[in-house]
This record gives C-alpha cells, sequence and structure tokens, in this order.
C-alpha cells in the first residue's frame, strides 16, 4: 500500500501523469470511437466498403505520416521551453510548425492520385478497389488538417494544457459521428454517399477541430506571455531546431504506419474473409490502443519539460509510472478480448451478413470472419502488453529529443521482423492467418525489447534540443 501511495504522489508520480494524460486518453480515445463508429455505420450500409475502409485509411494515413510525425515535435519544443522558463520561445515554435504543415498539404494534394496504382498493386478483390481508392484520395487531400492540428495541439499539450485538447477533439467528435451518419446513409436531408461520406465527414471533423484550435490561440495569455501572434513571421532557426528532432520522429512515423500497411495489404492477398476479419480486429484494438497513445504524449511532455528542468531522475520516474498505468490499462482489456470477443465482433454482423462471397449463404459468410476474428484478438491480447511497453519507452525517447534512434530501430524492425516475413508467409501458403499475425507479434516485441533497453541505458539524459544559458532554470515551478 505504502510503495502504491509513493507512486501515486509528487512530481511526475501517477497523479500528474493522469493529471496530463488522462484528457489525452479521452482524446485519443474520441479519434478512435469516430473511426470505429464509421466503420460500424461502412459496415451496415455494405460489406465492401467496411473492407475498404481500413486499407484505405491505413494507406492515407502513410500519406499523412511523416509530416504529422514532424509536427508531434512542436509539442516536445514547447514542454522544453516551459520547462527551462523560456516562454517567449514558445510562440516561434508553434509558428514553426504551422508553416509546415501548410507547406505539407501542397506534397499531400500531389499523393491524392496515386491510390488507383497502389490498391491495383496490392492485388485487392476488384469490388474493393475502386472504394479504397476514392476513400484514399479524400482522406489525403484533407490531411492537411490533421498534420496543421497536431502542430497547433502541440501548443496546449506541451503546455500541460491538456484539457483544451480533449474538449476540441471531443467537440470535433461531436460533429463528426452524426455527420457520418448522415452522409453514409442519406439520412437529415443528406445525400448517401457511402464511403465517400465517411471520408468527407472525417475531413470536415479535421478542419472544424483546426478552427477551434485556431479560436483558443487568441486568448491575451497566448500573445502576452507566449508572443503566439507576434511570432508568425518564419524563424530559420526554430524551423531547423523543429526539423533536427522531427524528421526522424517524421521517418519513424511514416516506417510505423507503412509496416502496418505493407500487413493489411499482405493480409488483403488471402481473400475477403480474412481482409474483413483483420480490419475488425484492427477496429476493436483502436478503442484499447488510441489511450495508451495518449499516455504516450503525456510522458513525451513530462519527459520534455523534466529535460527542460535538467531533471532526469523526474524524467525516468514520469515514464516508469505511465508505463505502470499503460501495462494496467492493457491487462484489463487483453482479458475482455480473450474472455469476451463475441459481443465485439457482432457489432459487425448486419452489414457482413448481408454480402456473398463465392456462393456462401450470408450467415455463413460472417460466421467464417467470427471465428477469424476471434483467433485475431486473442492475437491482439496476447502483444497487448508489449505494445503498451513499445509505445510509453517511445514518448519518453521522443520527449528526450533521442528520435534518431527510434527511426532507425522502426526501420530495421519494419523490415526485417514484419513485412519481410509476412510477405513470405503468405507468398507461400504458410501458417494461413497464423502467420502474418505471428509476425506482427514478433515486430512489436521487438520494438518493445530495443526501445526498453535504450531507455535504460540512459544516454537520452544528456539530449539537449532547446538553446540554453548552461543554468539550472528557476522559475518558481517545482
Amino acid at each position: 500500500m505504502f510503495h502504491l501511495r509513493e507512486r501515486w504522489n509528487g512530481p511526475c508520480g501517477c497523479r500528474e501523469v493522469l493529471t496530463v494524460g488522462a484528457p489525452l486518453m479521452i482524446s485519443m480515445g474520441s479519434a478512435t470511437l469516430m473511426q470505429f463508429t464509421d466503420r460500424v455505420f461502412l459496415g451496415h450500409h455494405a460489406v465492401t466498403e467496411l473492407a475498404a475502409a481500413v486499407p484505405g485509411s491505413i494507406v492515407s494515413f502513410l500519406a499523412v505520416a511523416f509530416f504529422m510525425g514532424v509536427t508531434t515535435c512542436v509539442g516536445v519544443l514547447v514542454a522544453q521551453y516551459h520547462g527551462a522558463c523560456h516562454p517567449e520561445r514558445v510562440g516561434a515554435a508553434l509558428w514553426a510548425g504551422v508553416w509546415f504543415s501548410l507547406a505539407s498539404g501542397v506534397a499531400l494534394a500531389l499523393l491524392a492520385g496515386l491510390g488507383g496504382p497502389i490498391f491495383e498493386l496490392a492485388g485487392h478483390p476488384p469490388a474493393v478497389r475502386g472504394l479504397e481508392a476514392e476513400y484514399y484520395r479524400i482522406l489525403t487531400l484533407g490531411g492537411v488538417f490533421l498534420v496543421l492540428a497536431t502542430a497547433l495541439s502541440g501548443y496546449f499539450s506541451g503546455l500541460g494544457r491538456t484539457v483544451a485538447v480533449m474538449v476540441v477533439n471531443l467537440l470535433g467528435a461531436a460533429l463528426n459521428i452524426p455527420l457520418g451518419y448522415a452522409l453514409i446513409f442519406g439520412r437529415l436531408g443528406a445525400p448517401e454517399l457511402g464511403i465517400t461520406g465517411a471520408a468527407i465527414a472525417t475531413v470536415t471533423g479535421g478542419a472544424f477541430t483546426c478552427l477551434l484550435f485556431g479560436l483558443l490561440l487568441l486568448a491575451p495569455e497566448a500573445e502576452a506571455r507566449h508572443h503566439v501572434r507576434s511570432a508568425w513571421r518564419l524563424e530559420p532557426e526554430m524551423l531547423t531546431r523543429l526539423l533536427k528532432i522531427g524528421l526522424p520522429a517524421g521517418v519513424q512515423f511514416f516506417l510505423d504506419i507503412m509496416a502496418l500497411t505493407g500487413f493489411s495489404l499482405l493480409v488483403g492477398r488471402m481473400g475477403l474473409v480474412a481482409l474483413t476479419a483483420t480490419n475488425i480486429a484492427f477496429s476493436i484494438n483502436g478503442l484499447t490502443y488510441l489511450p495508451v497513445i495518449g499516455l504516450s504524449i503525456a510522458v513525451s511532455i513530462l519527459v520534455g519539460r523534466s529535460q527542460g528542468q535538467d531533471r532526469p531522475d523526474r524524467a525516468r520516474r514520469a515514464t516508469g509510472n505511465s508505463l505502470f498505468l499503460a501495462l494496467s490499462w492493457m491487462v484489463a482489456v487483453g482479458l475482455v478480448f480473450v474472455l469476451a470477443p463475441g459481443p465485439l465482433l457482432d457489432l459487425f454482423q448486419s452489414a457482413a451478413s448481408s454480402a456473398h462471397n463465392a456462393g456462401s449463404p450470408p450467415p455463413a459468410f460472417f460466421a467464417e470472419i467470427r471465428a477469424t476474428g476471434v483467433i485475431l484478438l486473442r492475437y491482439v491480447a496476447l502483444y497487448s502488453l508489449a505494445d503498451a511497453v513499445s509505445v510509453i519507452y517511445f514518448g519518453a525517447l521522443k520527449g528526450a529529443g533521442d528520435t534518431r534512434f527510434v527511426m532507425l530501430t522502426m526501420l530495421g524492425a519494419s523490415l526485417c521482423v514484419l513485412i519481410g516475413p509476412a510477405w513470405l508467409l503468405v507468398q507461400n501458403g504458410l501458417g494461413g492467418i497464423h502467420g502474418p499475425w505471428l509476425a506482427l507479434s514478433a515486430y512489436i516485441c521487438t520494438l518493445a525489447l530495443a526501445f526498453g533497453l535504450r531507455f535504460r541505458h540512459g544516454g537520452w539524459a544528456r539530449r539537449r534540443v532547446i538553446e540554453t544559458d548552461g543554468q539550472a532554470p528557476d522559475c518558481g515551478r517545482s
């Protein structure tokens, strides 16, 4: 009991981790809920749209991932300036991310037309390819809002004001979910657009989120203390500082999404049942995974602030307590996946039951998907603990600015542990659905081991990503 009380209290204890992280967990949960409900709606509209939604969204997110990975480091810079008692530099850090986000919109517009060739190369069923390409095109064109929202939210999260991030994301979800329902099914006076409507609703929600963040940044304190409006001119030195830690983070994020994209495309070669069951398992897993991402962002903030204060001991404490909370959460949800997978899978029954696959009667088709889904959720439960370790240590290393190691580790693991072995297994028909999912589990365990060892080695504690004056900061904060 004393151990738990000691872990809970004090700087960077579980209480502070949850104070910063709980709003981010809710924010991530709202994003997952939007994605999950969209897929449930699509599942009830047409099974081919459900099968197309995950590959289409993953490949689109792959296009966005690099740019988004760079702008996640806005929060790291803000946290370190905040910890080092240099609030006047926060505005310049924010605007470096904003200008980078706007430039990314041009690149994303050029990438938006590549969906057709990508999904044709993947060899997915013809009925799914066109839907995947359309979903990808709209999401990629609107990806600039996701990148920009990440940069804008970095101001609030870096300062520890995560309640504002939560409220904005909840309001975005409050718009997206009913708008998606209306545009998918043609309700509330809207046209019935199916998967196209789902994509339009997602982009509209992203634009609305950016608008809300922008309005919050008009607060007088943002200018008085952090020079948010007056620092709008691009500062080359600050952009260079952002890119120094952000480019490896962007490449890492791209590689992570690329690995999952390749995995999804490979599973798609195994047929509609395997693809749909995998998509459903990923959708359910997202409900549990993204809250841990919220804790990962929280530990990045606390480690970044502690590094700015020249207190690596507090960074270690924040990481240990974040890991404790993440593992506690993953144990609980893993038990649900093992003991009661059926009710979760049955949420997707309506559309799958109405589909026809190679002459199978509709109930038999869903029975195949459900049986495969039960197996896949057990794999999710198996690797969830390693996933928590990987995500938390990744957040800690990023908060300290140790992004190059993370990038190189991700490159090696994605090619040598996930994509290469999974391709060989699928290409040679070895192991059925178990083959690629065993490779996915090995990939996650490899990342957990590598990031954990890197953090424990302690080299990150000597890194600095902001300018320093050689004195320990003292600005009245604990």
